[in-house]
């Protein structure tokens, strides 16, 4: 059975159930062995190999996206990895894992340049732990490729400048439409506040929605 989303700070998450399950670790103390840590792309505050080091058990599996699992092994990372692409569906620790896109549209560094551009390849992951599917969205903005999305749990970013603003996130969870809840991410470092996180669970409604306690 599910027992437990733990809100890491940023985007990072630690899901679990009989087996422990990071996403996106970043500026954190410890804490359980992994069997299995996703990055979603190769951006500093998700892609962390220190971080990573300090969750490696004896059968860690790492998911990643071309480039962040480059950054890791050209960091000394030793683990068993896989580079994942959009439209993967494969096991790993024993977790069913789908691999989504995450790119901006509406989000840019310069005209015509996103943030995020789908050609780079990051990702986000719809993944079983326990009885719940979680989507992790990655830094994306709403993209046609989460309407066929099935999940219980949604983490979506709230932010706004490279990712979703609230009321963007707010569309996609109703678009997403989880059965359980959806958590508001990407908030409190680098970009965005908990006025971020509140205006998202005002507009999806409380009881749909859960703000979560960094731990730490």
């Amino acid at each position: 059975m599910f027992t437990a989303v733990e809100w890491l700070g940023h985007d990072g998450f630690r899901l679990r159930a009989g087996v422990t399950v990071y996403v996106d670790p970043w500026r954190i103390a410890g804490g359980d062995p992994a069997d299995l840590i996703m990055i979603t792309h190769e951006h500093f505050d998700h892609c962390a190999p220190d971080d990573v080091r300090r969750l490696l058990g004896r059968n860690t599996n790492i998911l990643g996206n071309a480039a962040s699992i480059k950054l890791l092994k050209e960091a000394g990372v030793e683990a068993e990895m896989r580079v994942v692409k959009a439209g993967d569906e494969l096991e790993a620790a024993g977790v069913p894992v789908e691999v989504l896109p995450a790119y901006n549209t509406s989000k840019f560094r310069s005209p015509g340049v996103p943030f995020h551009p789908k050609e780079a390849g990051h990702v986000g992951y719809v993944f079983t732990v326990g009885d719940k599917r979680i989507y992790h969205t990655g830094d994306s903005d709403m993209v046609p490729e989460m309407r066929a999305v099935v999940c219980d749990i949604l983490l979506v970013p709230v932010s706004g400048t490279y990712v979703m603003t609230a009321d963007e996130a707010a569309e996609a969870s109703r678009v997403v439409d989880p059965s359980g809840f959806s958590v508001p991410m990407h908030y409190g470092e680098i970009v965005g506040t908990e006025a971020d996180a509140l205006r998202f669970k005002e507009l999806v409604g409380a009881e749909k929605v859960r703000i979560l306690s960094r731990t730490v």
